[in-house]
């Protein structure tokens, strides 16, 4: 079912560039420097901007549990101060152009990006460099964000639905290290010292597993001869880029009914199984599986669940996909007397769609809101710069807007119909957070017997 072919920047050596593909008259180019860096780059005409990323391929996946929160600590600790900026220099200085500097954490990979108006794209991409690559992770800012992430953990415990998927993720993957949370735990982050944290930057901060993205009014020329002056003697040596991820994860038995006890006014519910891993063929029909399923208003979950029966405000369907696993599941939010009555007709929807697919016209709906996310969604400089970026961490390639539109349009009701057999027939889990002191006090209905 997994595409396994070579990446296009496997075959491609440090110092030479390729056009990846064209948006409208303008070319997607990658260039690979010295050190296996992947510089992508992507005009977007009539545009006043510049977005650049650097996108590391490390994440949560890759701590230990000593580790576990290590790399989004990692997050954190480098707007602190490089050694050349302090934190004070870097906030005045994006802030005194009007520019937007962030980042964040996934489970496979992190992000660093700016933007800013294309004029003060040396800036940009100068202090991205600095703080990625020459950050100084002082041990009074490992103590001080310490804290930081424990208030982020502890704003985490206090919003249901976010624990609600984090428990999900546990139950579905079982103790994997894609089940643990990107956060990490207070145990762990209090444990963390500096040469923890530094260790992990020194070891998992390298060239072939980067990719510059950029995009916006730019020329390729231009940002690479910027990254070249910013990275200066770093950019030495033969190593190719690393290739994506792949591969099938060994996860354990999963877990089938997992409660969070918590003092809500509302009951939040999570049905779900495995899904489909990135590389996965029929990841363009799961997408229109998906939005048909439970991803509008006209979706058969919202239309059954909230339209007809007025059982739950917020319903929805959603997949997640890794490089070597993946989750599916739906969301509801209910009273909590209700909850019984609520997993039941979520249940009978995804049986009656396994058994029977979906209609036509709820294909076509669906096709129609991947095509319209998609093409709306690239509207920026930052959306497209993300696109690259991602797609190229990812998959080490590019795909053009219009062939992943021609992929979606190709999906058919059938397509359809075999997937959801397949996906919806799986071995479910249903995870529960709200006001139930134990499993026996879960309404009937909740879960079915195992």
């Amino acid at each position: 079912m997994s595409n396994q072919q070579s990446s296009a920047s496997d075959l491609q050596r440090p110092g030479t560039t390729r056009v990846l593909g064209h948006t409208g008259d303008a070319q997607v180019r990658r260039t690979v420097l010295p050190g296996g860096l992947r510089v992508v780059t992507e005009p977007v005409p009539g545009v006043r901007s510049a977005s650049v990323g650097i996108w590391v391929d490390v994440g949560s996946r890759d701590e230990t549990s000593q580790q576990a929160g290590a790399a989004h600590y990692l997050e954190h600790l480098l707007f602190k101060g490089t050694a050349k900026r302090t934190a004070v220099d870097i906030a005045q200085q994006i802030d005194a152009v009007g520019g937007e500097l962030n980042a964040f954490t996934s489970k496979e990979h992190t992000c660093y990006y700016a933007h800013v108006l294309d004029e003060d794209l040396p800036l940009a991409v100068d202090m991205l460099c600095d703080v990625v690559f020459d950050a100084v992770n002082a041990e009074a800012d490992v103590d001080v964000e310490r804290s930081v992430v424990l208030e982020e953990i502890a704003m985490r415990d206090d919003d249901p639905e976010d624990l609600l998927h984090e428990q999900f993720s546990a139950s579905v993957l079982g103790d994997h290290p894609l089940g643990r949370s990107v956060l990490g735990t207070e145990e762990s982050i209090r444990a963390m010292s500096r040469s923890r944290v530094h260790g992990f930057y020194q070891r998992s901060y390298r060239m072939p597993k980067m990719v510059v993205a950029v995009a916006g009014n730019v020329e390729h020329d231009r940002v690479v001869e910027l990254l070249t002056a910013a990275l200066g003697e770093r950019l030495v040596g033969e190593e190719p880029p690393e290739a994506p991820r792949q591969g099938r994860a060994q996860l354990p038995e999963q877990q089938r009914l997992a409660l969070r006890t918590d003092d809500t006014e509302q009951a939040h519910l999570l049905v779900g199984c495995r899904g489909l891993d990135r590389h996965d063929d029929r990841r363009f029909a799961l997408g229109v599986l998906n939005a048909a399923l439970g991803g509008g208003m006209s979706s058969r979950l919202f239309q059954e669940i909230r339209e007809s029966r007025g059982l739950a405000y917020a319903v929805y369907s959603q997949s997640t996909a890794y490089s070597d696993a993946g989750t599916f599941s739906v969301y509801a939010g209910s009273a909590p007397e209700r909850l019984g009555e609520v997993a039941s007709v979520v249940r009978d929807v995804l049986t009656e769609v396994a058994d029977s697919g979906l209609a036509e016209e709820e294909v076509a709906r669906g096709r129609g809101q991947l095509r319209g996310g998609l093409v709306l969604g690239l509207e920026d400089s930052a959306a497209r710069m993300s696109r690259i970026g991602k797609t190229e961490l990812n998959y080490g390639r590019h795909y053009t807007v219009e062939e992943t539109l021609a992929r979606i349009e190709s999906v058919t009701a059938s397509d359809v119909a075999v997937l959801a057999k397949d996906l919806l027939t799986r071995p479910m889990t249903t995870t529960v957070v709200g006001p139930y002191e134990s499993v026996a006090d879960l309404p009937e209905g909740t879960c079915p017997a195992v």
